[in-house]
């Protein structure tokens, strides 16, 4: 129960779920693994190498079960940091695990070993210890000996080891050695030789690191090497995940799918390595930076990085070395991709020798910190990153605000000085970095460094970066820009525009509390270089963002003349801002004759009145008056308005259509502009994909914005997302994920009515069998439309509510009802009313008179299809062919137009009306394969075999028989581990 609510919650935190986690994506060094363990023949030394975090603990701990569980022994050491610190300590310990292993066999008393091995430690003699370790490898019992993080290990004890002659182990003796290894030819291959900028020749560290790297070496990375050299051993490499198995990753952790986004951030920031993952999530989930909707998760438009705690292993990597390694590594986090002049610049910084600095950044990609990047003769390196991004991103965030200041100006002014063409470096200036990377990551620097900087280049540069992001992609970024641009400014009429732009930006991004706030703040004090258009446009912004946090009762003070009349703004602003804010309640008839009264106020020039002309056309458009919108939908004063302010008026022209199933009308007025529905905002965007039949598309975009609060749409009906979401949900036969979605959507007393969500909920409850609630939220949605004059769209509750009222008997009423749908189609013009009325009346006329009913079918058809809606003439051609009014043919075109939007309910009852009028069902194993999907489906939607029988149409012997092939077919014994499979995505019907 619990896994089908997580699955259907919309907009709720993500959490971490490890539990009952297992390895993933290492099913190949797994096996590998167990091959050489259960090999009689097989290596008696195994080393798992790996970088820090990619999960070598966790394998060892895979592999030890396995071999557990075919009843093989196995001894687990862990060495950790500062064992290092005293000699023949691991040793020691391995000698002790074995003599234990071996005193618990009643053959085999235990021995002296231990005792000797004790004075051996003591005396810090390693002849003895080899002596003493050989012996008890060659007297064990057999066993697997798995040593952990191996690297912490102290030398002599690792001295020992590479002394084992591992041939001559007592039969089936086997060492597992895990170990970190930063494989640093993998990344470029270090140089020797310092750069040139900062001297020649070899640097102190240069020498350690050949020398450290010499066969025969005694340090610790040496001692591993030959560790791995010695005769007979295997090595198994554990490389970072790939997208791929990342992805499938954070879907185990989260329990929701991560959209494209954030599976991207994770990959980029953690370079597939588990442990980095993990501490990623964890940050964001922590702060509840993680939302998720329908099993995907989303992060939030402002949801920062989060920075790793001290104690997290990538930050102590770096913290044990001390300095000047973290002075260093600091200056690079912010300078490093300047690439190599970045470590000229490091050592001024830090107060550093050139061959200081050099030394430390050696010193840090031999330890997996940095990554070498090599320059374009493959021999010097032209700069260095930070081998794990979020370590990198965790340092920069660890200096104070004054260190990253100074190192951001730092970084500015050689990429300003780069472009003015005063650099003679042999690399430019950020050369680790393409055009569209150079410009976010000076916009960054810019952003911290603050007043250190030229302010007018700092304001244009970060002004430029924030307008070429793509809504939707970086907007955290683009609004830390923004506000950057705008503390900078000192001149108040450039700050009043800056401001203007974050405001507009915000509401985009869909970051409404700043939104808000800085709207009011503008209109309480506006500056003088403000102008009445922009003060306009500021006022519908903040009743935008208002509705969009859903906040009536605040929305209700902003429709009243008291509230704009405290503002020190013109009569047009307060004028357009009441009556923008009228329309989103829904109160009609007011914003109707309130602009009426002030039409002298606002009808002054096309960009101001533009907008109150739109307010008082879809106000008369609610009401039922279509003839004022139609003549808006030619936009007469286009010419004369500025591209934005058409923009934004074409997308609020659009969504009035898109919420009358007005595709046609919709599409010509996006022509007419030279726009397509690919470049509307994100809500007009899932209007157009829901229309054209795009659903997949429709959904992605819906779960998104339900996750985040992005729910009211800017239109006459407010609920057009959630609403049709659950349209989409129902034809796939999510029927419970629906009902959820709309109670977490549940509109509240104070806000505007919603007929496409009474509609939605109506349908779904039918489908359910539930014809008297369905019945009670029609009447109540009709009610609540009728108390604010609202008629536009009504169609979509008067149609339902003949036809059920029809089904149960009542056939006078529902004749009223018709009555007022076909006057309600006559009124408005409306091809949709006009389709719901030609439908709804041959349910009704089915009975009473038939021919009439076959006639209006006929014309329903038409209609459709020269309204092209992939959905509405798939479902007109169903009950055209199922009335007779036209060949059973029509019924292959709707299983078709069914298969278009994925619609799997609709698609299995027109499989059932194709085999009842004796024609073919194409493709036989897709129709099996659908059929099994969809049962499964409803199965996880929580449905009794009664409800998914009336679903189905069906009758429960019918349901129970489907089951019971669907068990067999997928091999699970009962329906809860057939719903589990469902929700863990783990069933392949295809």
């Amino acid at each position: 129960m619990a896994a089908t609510d997580e699955l259907i919650s919309w907009g709720t935190p993500a959490r971490l779920d490890r539990t009952g986690d297992s390895l993933l994506g290492r099913e190949r060094e797994l096996e590998q693994s167990h091959d050489f363990l259960s090999d009689p023949d097989g290596p008696r030394l195994v080393l798992v190498r790996g970088e820090t975090g990619v999960g070598r603990s966790a394998f060892l701990r895979a592999v030890g079960g396995r071999l557990r569980a075919q009843g093989s022994a196995v001894l687990a050491v862990d060495c950790v940091p500062g064992d290092g610190e005293r000699p023949l300590l691991l040793a020691l310990r391995l000698v002790m695990a074995l003599e234990e292993h071996r005193s618990a066999s009643p053959r085999r008393p235990a021995g002296k070993l231990v005792t000797r091995a004790l004075s051996a430690v003591d005396q810090r003699d390693p002849t003895a210890m080899q002596a003493l370790f050989r012996a008890s490898l060659t007297q064990a019992t057999p066993l697997t000996i798995m040593v952990d993080d191996v690297q912490h290990a102290d030398p002599e004890s690792l001295a020992v080891l590479c002394q084992v002659d591992f041939s001559r182990l007592a039969p089936g003796v086997r060492l597992v050695v895990s170990a970190v290894r930063h494989v640093a030819q993998g990344r470029g291959g270090m140089s020797e030789g310092a750069p040139d900028a900062v001297g020649s020749g070899t640097s102190s560290y240069g020498r350690k690191a050949a020398e450290a790297r010499a066969p025969g070496c005694d340090g610790p990375a040496g001692l591993l090497e030959r560790l791995s050299g010695i005769e007979g051993a295997r090595t198994v490499e554990l490389s970072p995940l790939g997208p791929d198995d990342v992805s499938a990753l954070v879907t185990r952790w989260l329990q929701a799918k991560p959209d494209a986004v954030l599976a991207r951030q994770v990959g980029e920031l953690t370079r597939g390595i588990p442990g980095a993952v993990d501490a990623l999530l964890t940050g964001w989930t922590r702060r509840d930076g993680i939302r998720v909707a329908d099993g995907h998760a989303f992060l939030g438009a402002r949801t920062p990085i989060p920075v790793l705690p001290d104690d997290n292993a990538f930050v102590t990597a770096l913290d044990t070395l001390g300095e000047p390694y973290r002075s260093v590594a600091a200056a690079l986090s912010i300078l490093g991709p300047l690439g190599r002049p970045a470590l000229q610049l490091t050592a001024a910084w830090a107060g550093l020798s050139a061959d200081t600095a050099y030394d430390g950044v050696c010193r840090l990609v031999e330890s997996g910190i940095l990554d070498q990047v090599p320059g374009p003769d493959g021999a010097t390196a032209a700069g260095w990153t930070f081998w794990l991004p979020l370590t990198g991103h965790t340092v920069r965030e660890r200096l104070s605000p004054v260190e990253r200041s100074r190192l951001s100006a730092i970084a500015v002014e050689a990429i300003w000085s780069d472009a003015a063409g005063a650099g003679e470096a042999t690399y430019p200036a950020a050369a680790l970095l393409d055009e569209a990377e150079l410009e976010a990551y000076l916009a960054d620097r810019i952003t911290d460094a603050g007043t250190r900087i030229d302010r007018e280049r700092a304001v244009a540069d970060l002004t430029a970066a924030a307008e070429r992001v793509q809504p939707g992609t970086e907007d955290r970024a683009m609004l830390r820009w923004l506000q950057a641009a705008t503390d900078l400014i000192v001149q108040p009429g450039a700050r009043d525009l800056a401001l203007q732009r974050y405001l507009r930006a915000a509401y985009v991004a869909g970051d409404y509390q700043s939104g808000r706030a800085i709207a009011e703040t503008l209109l309480r004090n506006p500056g003088e270089s403000l102008t009445a258009p922009e003060l306009q446009a500021i006022a519908q912004l903040l009743v935008g963002v208002t509705g969009n946090q859903l906040d009536w009762r605040r929305l209700s003070r902003l429709a009243t003349a008291r509230w704009w009349d405290e503002l020190p703004v013109p009569a047009v602003v307060k004028v357009s801002g009441q009556a923008l804010a009228l329309c989103h309640l829904a109160r009609w008839q007011e914003a109707r004759e309130m602009l009426s009264r002030t039409e002298a106020v606002w009808n002054t020039s096309p960009r101001v009145r533009v907008t109150p002309r739109v307010f008082g056309a879809a106000a008369e458009l609610a009401m039922g008056r279509p003839e004022p919108f139609g003549r808006e939908l030619a936009m007469p004063d286009a010419s004369e308005l500025p591209p934005g302010q058409v923009y934004a008026l074409a997308g609020a022209l659009f969504d009035e259509m898109a919420a009358g199933y007005d595709l046609d009308a919709a599409e010509t007025l996006l022509r007419s502009r030279g726009l397509t529905g690919e470049v509307l905002p994100p809500l007009s965007r899932f209007l157009w994909h829901h229309l054209t039949g795009r659903w997949d598309e429709a959904l992605e975009s819906a779960r998104r914005l339900l996750a985040i609060g992005r729910v009211q749409h800017p239109a006459s009906d407010s609920y057009l997302l959630p609403a049709r979401t659950a349209t989409i949900l129902l034809a796939r036969g999510r029927t419970t994920s629906a009902l959820r979605l709309m109670e977490s959507m549940r509109v509240p007393e104070e806000a505007p009515p919603s007929c496409s969500m009474n509609a939605a909920e109506a349908e779904v409850l039918r489908v359910l069998g539930d014809r008297d609630g369905a019945e009670k939220v029609l009447r109540r949605g009709l009610d609540k439309a009728q108390a604010h004059a609202h008629v536009y769209g009504t169609e979509e509750l008067w149609a339902p509510l003949a036809e059920v009222t029809a089904e149960a008997g009542r056939t006078a009423e529902a004749a009223v009802h018709m009555h007022r749908l076909e006057q309600l189609a006559s009124r408005t013009g409306s091809g949709r009313a006009r389709l719901r009325y030609l439908l709804a009346s041959a349910r009704v006329l089915r009975q009473d008179a038939p021919d009439t009913a076959r006639d209006h079918l006929r014309e329903a058809v038409e209609l459709a299809r020269s309204r092209g809606l992939p959905f509405e003439t798939a479902t007109t051609l169903v009950a055209a062919a199922d009335a007779g009014a036209g060949p059973a043919a029509l019924l292959h075109e709707a299983y078709e137009l069914f298969g278009q939007t994925a619609a799997a309910l609709w698609r299995f009852r027109t499989r059932t009306a194709l085999r009842e009028a004796g024609l073919s069902v194409p493709g036989r194993k897709q129709a099996t394969a659908e059929n099994d999907h969809l049962l499964a489906t409803l199965l996880a939607e929580q449905l009794t075999t009664r409800q998914i029988a009336t679903v189905l149409r069906l009758n429960e012997d019918a349901v129970v028989g489907r089951l019971t092939r669907l068990l067999a077919r997928t091999g699970k014994r009962s329906r809860t581990e057939l719903v589990t499979a469902v929700l863990t995505g783990t069933l392949d019907f295809f």
